[in-house]
């Protein structure tokens, strides 16, 4: 696990508090989980997020999940003791009954594969498991979703408290003047009456031959390469990992690029849900250098490359420039936040096109795009909030960046790419 800064980094033991609900068994669902430092008593994270349809097993189990994430994240090198009221994931995890529901498999081995050696699992009454319950409620209920991490000198931890949320979103706690300024204005703008977020679940499409070749390849102007066999199984792998949300979905928005289209029909299919084209999700033109590796292009226009490389207002290869696929991509964000406003929206798109969303959703210069990498069939989350404080009335929150479906091997990926 990587060390983290923030609260928890220095927690030398830590106490997840996990949980999950579903209002119909199976129905709508969704688990609370939260972190805390075992010494103390304080919150150091917490998280509750719904998961679409899905049994109490099943949430409980993806509570547990996100609680060892938490701690990953925000105590890498702490002694972890998982406290639970489901009898059920306690006694599997901790080896004692054995796993036959076939969906409880690989959330178990996802849970496996998060615990650090050592780590311990405890059983509790539903009435000492209020927090992370609470959390969960609070999701289904829409008050919520995603994760909070506490600042230095906040919650104790007592379970009767707001949630981390309802702290940061709370007009009248941010106008105490404890908290920066940056969020209180935040806190400020936001209102209950203003409408939920619009979420993007934005998806990189699958490998082509030019993906696996490390070749430029541009938007509706390119060659077009379609998607191979492992693209398609890469996608499909991709969309069973949504299937649960596929009931918040409103609709599949695809770049109308081969590939992405291609991408977008197995997604479709898979969610049940229609699909639209936007073109401004297409990727970058790249012009005379589309369908050449990075090393022909330098042998052939090293000058261009170069110039390329140096600035956001080059155009590659005489195709588009960072600032121009910026301008179009926005304009189409614009369309989709309009059309789906407090929706969820699965997104096919690009390279570029998912990394210039990700640097606008929160605030980062346009050249963050040289910062971040994605993989194949990955999963980016942004979700788009009114904000009356905000110059464009809303403020972008990312959920999720290049997130593979359990089960990839994240070291080859990462080897191949």
């Amino acid at each position: 696990m990587s060390a983290a800064g923030g609260r928890g980094a220095g927690a030398r033991r830590v106490v997840i508090e996990a949980d999950g609900g579903s209002r119909g068994n199976p129905g709508p669902a969704a688990y609370g989980a939260v972190l805390k430092d075992a010494d103390t008593g304080e919150v150091i994270a917490e998280d509750g997020t719904t998961i679409g349809r899905a049994t109490n097993n099943v949430a409980e189990y993806s509570g547990l999940i996100a609680g060892l994430r938490l701690a990953e994240e925000h105590a890498p090198e702490a002694d972890i003791e998982v406290r639970m009221d489901s009898k059920l994931v306690v006694e599997q995890m901790s080896g004692r009954w054995k796993i036959k529901h076939p969906d409880m498999r690989p959330l178990a081995a996802e849970a496996n594969r998060l615990a650090p050696f050592g780590t311990t699992y405890t059983w509790v009454p539903r009435e000492r498991n209020k927090h992370a319950d609470r959390l969960a409620n609070e999701a289904l209920d829409g008050k919520r979703s995603g994760v909070t991490v506490a600042s230095t000198g906040g919650s104790s931890g007592d379970p009767d408290e707001d949630s981390l949320i309802e702290e940061i979103e709370s007009p009248a706690a941010a106008a105490a003047g404890d908290r920066p300024a940056a969020m209180q204005a935040q806190a400020r703008g936001w209102s209950p009456d203003a409408g939920g977020p619009t979420t993007l679940v934005l998806v990189r499409h699958g490998v082509t031959a030019h993906t696996k070749e490390k070749r430029f390849s541009g938007g509706l102007a390119s060659a077009n390469p379609g998607l191979s066999a492992e693209g398609r199984a890469q996608v499909r792998a991709t969309a069973q990992w949504l299937r649960p949300i596929a009931d918040r979905v409103d609709v599949v928005v695809a770049s109308p690029v081969r590939r992405t289209r291609e991408s977008a029909d197995i997604l479709a299919e898979v969610l049940g849900r229609p699909l639209e084209e936007e073109p401004a999700f297409a990727e970058m033109e790249f012009g005379s250098w589309d369908g050449l590796t990075f090393a022909e292009v330098s042998e052939r226009d090293r000058e261009g490359l170069d110039a390329w490389l140096g600035s956001l207002d080059v155009a590659a290869g005489g195709g588009e420039s960072f600032r121009a696929v910026e301008d179009r991509v926005l304009a189409g964000l614009e369309r989709v936040l309009a059309d789906h406003a407090g929706r969820t929206v699965v997104v096919v798109s690009h390279v570029t096109p998912i990394k210039t969303l990700v640097s606008h959703a929160v605030g980062a210069p346009l050249d963050a795009v040289f910062r971040m990498e994605l993989t194949p069939a990955s999963v980016t989350v942004l979700s788009f909030f009114p904000d009356r404080a905000a110059p464009e009335g809303r403020r972008g929150s990312m959920r999720l960046f290049n997130a593979l479906p359990p089960g990839n091997d994240l070291v080859e990926e990462l080897g191949r790419w």
